[in-house]
């Protein structure tokens, strides 16, 4: 039986309401196609100015979406690929398919993104691409990453399935770098029924490949024929009389997914897109209050510090257990309270599939740390009734206050600050 819990994890991200009812019901009514006609082609355009990214492309699921981004590498055997551990699998397990060495890169304590000093160890004249993430919507700080892979060659592919809502310096996740792959997953801050993805590229002729992959076509280079006996004459301009004409492909890569978007999901991604900033404020707000609770236990927990310029969108609410083996004691506090705890994400290079690879404990020293031992996640979406976050609020306090703590603690409240500490007030 499942257990009901008072506080749940997001089982929903976000909310839906009459709004995207009405959209699905007007499509239904229209008598317009339910595949590849206008709600898609408006959302992929207004998403894409949301961005300011050049193209956006809707799929079918963020997986599908990563998966499109690395065909794009056009990876060979012998190429390297810097990925972070501190992710969901789907992030990385495109790369399994491809004959290539993938370096797991260690985090930043604070933003659990790829640690910059950590990645400039690890480049070689073989890193084709860079895989980091934006994790739990906190963006990060891409600008030595960048730096360090245009000095490569090497691609920077986001993960940016958190981040929607999120900005930094005014920019959005997903048009720093040169691919962005989101996610519309029920969980996620908008969904689009349930599942769906994006890819954001810069470049015309990734975006062309894209549209190709996803659909049915082959994802090659055409090149168009003399008209002979096996063409048609009449209505030259249908589809497959164009198949024909451009029967002849060079560099052919693979064949096409079928992994367009319904207009169903795509007209319900419009009504959400719409509440994004509403959605990510409830966020926020729910945030502000875990911090305030959290703030009032100094030296015990510590709060990743969001700099100047930076936007959370809290996709998920993190913090830290400084106090060595409290971190289990608090979870089981929690869920005795009734708040579901999910820890998102167990370290990547640690399970099995890439295990077999050669991958050990040891090889990111500060995600597992963290991971392992310190930890925690607490369920912060728009779901959740202000009763509810009232319960949350003070679960958390009551547990930290029944978990022992060891002696000599500071009495003032800190939150990290990039390595050091400052005081906050209470």
């Amino acid at each position: 039986m499942t257990r009901e819990y008072a506080v749940p994890a997001a089982a929903r991200g976000s909310v839906l309401g009459q709004a995207e009812i009405d959209a699905v019901a007007a499509l239904v009514r229209s008598g317009a196609p339910l595949s590849a006609g206008r709600s898609r082609t408006e959302f992929e355009e207004r998403f894409a100015e949301h961005l300011g990214a050049a193209h956006a492309l809707t799929v079918t699921s963020g997986t599908v979406a990563l998966r499109l981004a690395v065909d794009l590498l056009d990876l060979r055997e012998g190429d390297e690929v810097i990925a972070t551990p501190q992710t969901y699998q789907a992030t990385v397990q495109p790369l399994l398919e491809h004959p290539v060495r993938v370096r797991f890169c260690d985090v930043d304590p604070d933003s659990l993104a790829l640690d910059a000093g950590a990645l400039e160890a690890l480049l070689t004249d073989r890193t084709r691409a860079i895989m980091l993430v934006h994790y739990g919507g906190y963006p990060a700080d891409l600008a030595r990453i960048l730096e360090l892979a245009r000095a490569r060659g090497a691609v920077v592919v986001e993960d940016c399935a958190h981040a929607l809502g999120a900005t930094r310096d005014g920019r959005h996740p997903g048009s720093l770098g040169d691919i962005g792959c989101f996610s519309f997953q029920g969980s996620k801050n908008i969904t689009t029924l349930g599942e769906g993805g994006m890819v954001t590229v810069h470049r015309s002729d990734w975006a062309e490949r894209i549209e190709r992959t996803r659909g049915n076509d082959i994802d090659g280079e055409f090149v168009h024929t003399t008209p002979g006996a096996d063409v048609p004459a009449a209505l030259p301009w249908m589809k497959y009389a164009e198949h024909i004409h451009r029967r002849e492909v060079a560099a052919l890569r693979r064949g096409g997914t079928n992994a367009t978007m319904s207009e169903a999901s795509a007209a319900v991604g419009l009504v959400q897109l719409a509440k994004l900033d509403t959605l990510v404020e409830r966020r926020r707000s729910i945030a502000a209050r875990l911090d305030a609770a959290l703030a009032a236990f100094a030296g015990r927990v510590r709060v990743p510090a969001v700099p100047h310029g930076v936007r959370h969108s809290y996709h998920l609410y993190t913090f830290f257990v400084e106090d060595p083996g409290a971190r289990d004691r608090l979870l089981a506090a929690l869920d005795r309270r009734g708040v579901e705890i999910q820890l998102r994400y167990y370290p990547q290079h640690l399970l099995p599939e890439w295990r077999a690879r050669g991958h050990r404990r040891g090889e990111c020293p500060v995600a597992e740390r963290l991971w392992f031992d310190q930890h925690v996640n607490l369920p912060c979406h728009p779901g959740l009734t202000d009763e509810q976050v009232d319960h949350l609020v003070g679960a958390l306090v009551g547990g930290l206050r029944e978990v022992p703590h060891g002696p000599g603690a500071p009495s003032g409240a800190t939150r990290a600050t990039g390595g050091a500490t400052c005081p906050i007030s209470t």
